[in-house]
């Protein structure tokens, strides 16, 4: 398979939240553009966490959040990031390894410029016939 970078895959069109921005506009920041993950960035763009669909089976099964909670009280902090120059080899594995569906891409100056999701890498694949020669 031919070195392809992330950069090549990721989606730049970003929906991003504060910290502090309620629980249910975030649900509905996800609903009204059929996306399953918002990235929770600082005001200088620096990635914070994420907040997926998955978590909002957690919020629901388990906390029954009440009107006024914030993002920040269920969003994953422990992020693990991919770079604009990384294989996507390797953030396929690392996707896998750890069970994500989605992972945040970071530039050191910019923050958070993408995200790559295995629908991404599912894609390019069926694209380029990679499967079929697998």
């Amino acid at each position: 398979m031919e070195d392809v970078f992330v950069a090549r895959l990721m989606s730049t069109t970003l929906h991003t939240v504060t910290p502090d921005t309620l629980v249910e506009d975030a649900a509905q920041l996800i609903l009204d553009n059929n996306i399953s993950s918002v990235i929770v960035v600082d005001e200088n763009n620096r990635l914070e966490g994420i907040l997926t669909t998955t978590d909002f089976v957690d919020i629901v099964a388990k906390s029954q959040p009440k009107a006024q909670t914030t993002v920040e009280r269920y969003m994953t902090t422990d992020v693990i990031t991919a770079g604009a120059q990384d294989s996507i080899l390797s953030v396929a594995e690392s996707m896998t390894e750890h069970g994500f569906h989605h992972m945040p891409v970071v530039d050191e100056e910019e923050g958070v410029i993408g995200m790559i999701a295995t629908s991404d890498l599912a894609a390019y694949l069926s694209q380029t016939g990679q499967l079929a020669r697998s």
